[in-house]
């Protein structure tokens, strides 16, 4: 990890351990340098990277200042982490339904930009939170990349097992939202009935490097599923 996002990370962390309130002021930019014992240049990238994820914002000749935390229970819509992170604090279990080693279809491989002889893991799960079903995920993970997946991470966070155990970092991601009905397969999964609402996730997420490791798509469960966007105007 790099300094900077070292940086925003223990800044991050401090933020969340004293309960900083929206619009507290945060220390002066010069107080940051001589703290971190840092250039001036590392500590603003460190406050670039918590500005463009929604945790502070700067006024210029005022100083920094932190931004209205996230409503509980409710799901950044825009995360690479995946959701786990925005609910670390409630029950969050998945159900295992199939993974498997296969090659990929043409839209799977077009997605994680591979070739069709080379394989996958297929991960379908139903995720919970607090006992009730959240959403349906079906994901494809290039085995190039991700070499080994067992049921037993697959029950917990994959992501969390990809930067932890594989010492992989996610960078960014493409999602694409599509509102509709859900079918007479998808409803039965998610305890609902056809033709109810549903909200599908189709997401490529890639890691810093700019390599695409997942494609997914989630469908989410509409008495659960709440979700926020931070807008940074960045």
């Amino acid at each position: 990890m790099l300094k900077y996002q070292q940086i925003a990370n223990e800044i991050e962390s401090y933020i969340e351990r004293h309960h900083i309130q929206q619009g507290e002021k945060l220390p002066v930019l010069e107080s940051l340098i001589k703290e971190f014992d840092t250039s001036k240049s590392t500590i603003v990238k460190a406050l670039d990277v918590l500005e463009k994820k929604g945790l502070i914002f700067q006024v210029r000749g005022s100083g920094i200042f932190v931004r209205r935390k996230k409503r509980k229970n409710y799901i950044n819509l825009l995360s690479n982490q995946g959701f786990q992170k925005d609910l670390e604090k409630f029950d969050i279990t998945s159900e295992v339904l199939q993974l498997e080693v296969h090659k990929p279809s043409e839209i799977v491989a077009q997605q994680l930009h591979i070739d069709r002889d080379q394989d996958v893991y297929y991960v379908k799960r139903i995720r919970y939170i607090e006992g009730e079903i959240l959403c349906l995920e079906e994901s494809y993970y290039n085995k190039a990349v991700v070499p080994y997946l067992n049921k037993e991470i697959a029950t917990t966070s994959i992501f969390q097992y990809i930067e932890d155990g594989l010492s992989l970092k996610v960078g960014f991601s493409d999602m694409y939202l599509q509102i509709g009905k859900l079918t007479d397969k998808e409803a039965s999964y998610l305890k609902l009935n056809s033709g109810d609402p549903k909200l599908t996730m189709e997401s490529i997420f890639y890691l810093t490097n700019g390599t695409p490791f997942d494609y997914s798509t989630v469908i989410y469960n509409y008495n659960q599923a709440q979700f926020y966007i931070l807008g940074t105007g960045i």
